[in-house]
């Protein structure tokens, strides 16, 4: 029997296609995406346990407390429903492994036909013997974060596909920069924004006769029939906005941190530290507000980066391009934005941005994480562009 590849499948690849990995006697998922996990053992689950009665062949097993010959006797025993197998899972099952990988390993050589043993873990090293018996005769599934340009499309067709709306132009951005590479939080958050759309796009009357007086006294005004009235129907919720993601995900300190990182960027020190003492002052943590400056100064970086190395090799390359290459969108005047404050900063200032964000994460994970050395650590980062030093 030929061999299968050693190389792991991508999680959101097993999602995308999973009848193209229809399920193995073991199924090994690692890595530290929660999201991912969870989604792809309800797949198996689903496709594993068919029939109504399925769930009374599954069983969980914590890994700590399991044992082998518990979780071996499970897969070994004819399902008395379902479609004939069962399905144990192992979960935190990173010590169970270690402990117990030699019976693991003959496991593998000879593996039940009528159960699908699923190992849940953190780490799961590709040159280990029972790694490489996983890939023959099972699924090696990697669960670990995607990259960002990874999540931007599966955030966006998920939204559409699930739950029926469109993100307009820098509104998956926007989203991703205020909640992080989490696909949890990413998922829970359009789903909320999705339900806000749809419950604002009721389409208008089917004709304008179809009123309601409303009485107000000794006179009555026109107003809309309820959208429970007959010419009232749901139209597909589309569209959400940037503004939109800022007020509902982000909220009031989020704008203030995008408007402090603007100014900043921009050169207008001043502005940009009276928004630092506003969120300093609300409570916002400061390594937090260093995170997303980083996020979008490292863009700045990377852009001064390619100029640098474009010039270098000989090769012409204007602003634009390069802010293009390092991630920069042309959505809503954006790029001209950017363009405008990578300017502002200058060759000289842009390409020590790398230096000056790695100084500062060392300092805020070091002595000055709190108080007003944290501070102190931001606002010299903030004055650092301003354009009094330009």
């Amino acid at each position: 029997m030929a061999k299968s590849s050693s190389a792991a499948i991508a999680g959101l690849a097993y999602l995308q296609r999973p009848e193209k990995y229809p399920p193995k006697p073991i199924c090994a998922l690692f890595g530290d995406e929660p999201f991912l996990k969870s989604a792809i053992i309800a797949q198996l689950k689903a496709a594993v346990l068919t029939d109504d009665d399925g769930d009374l062949s599954f069983r969980a097993f914590v890994g700590d407390d399991a044992d082998p010959r518990d979780v071996f006797d499970e897969l070994s025993t004819v399902a008395l429903f379902g479609a004939g197998r069962r399905l144990a899972l192992v979960t935190e099952a990173d010590d169970f492994v270690s402990e117990h990988r030699h019976s693991l390993e003959d496991y593998a050589d000879r593996p039940s036909q009528t159960g699908v043993l699923v190992l849940e873990v953190k780490t799961w090293p590709s040159n280990t013997k029972l790694y490489k018996k996983v890939a023959e005769s099972g699924l090696n599934i990697d669960c670990s974060a995607p990259k960002e340009s990874t999540l931007l499309d599966w955030i966006s067709d998920r939204a559409q596909q699930q739950y029926n709306v469109t993100f307009a132009p820098g509104a998956a951005d926007r989203l991703m920069q205020i909640v992080g590479p989490q696909m949890g939080r990413l998922d829970q958050e359009t789903a909320k924004l999705a339900n806000l759309v749809a419950s604002e796009s009721l389409v208008a009357p089917e004709s304008a006769g179809d009123q309601s007086r409303v009485a107000t006294g000794p006179t009555s005004v026109t107003a809309p029939a309820p959208a429970t009235r007959r010419g009232l129907k749901a139209s597909a919720p589309t569209g959400i906005t940037i503004q939109l993601v800022e007020d509902v995900v982000g909220g009031w300190r989020a704008k203030k941190a995008w408007d402090m990182i603007d100014a900043a960027v921009e050169g207008n020190a001043a502005e940009a530290l009276v928004q630092l003492d506003r969120l300093l002052l609300s409570g916002e943590n400061p390594i937090a507000l260093m995170g997303q400056m980083a996020s979008s100064l490292r863009k700045f970086a990377a852009a001064a980066r390619i100029v640098n190395q474009s010039q270098s090799a000989g090769r012409r390359i204007n602003i634009r391009q390069a802010l293009e290459q390092a991630g920069f969108k042309n959505w809503s005047g954006m790029m001209d934005k950017a363009e405008s404050q990578i300017r502002q900063l200058g060759a000289r200032r842009a390409g020590q941005l790398y230096r000056w964000l790695l100084e500062a994460d060392l300092a805020l994970k070091g002595s000055s994480s709190s108080g007003d050395r944290a501070r102190l650590v931001l606002e010299q980062l903030i004055v650092r562009m301003s354009k009094q030093l330009a």
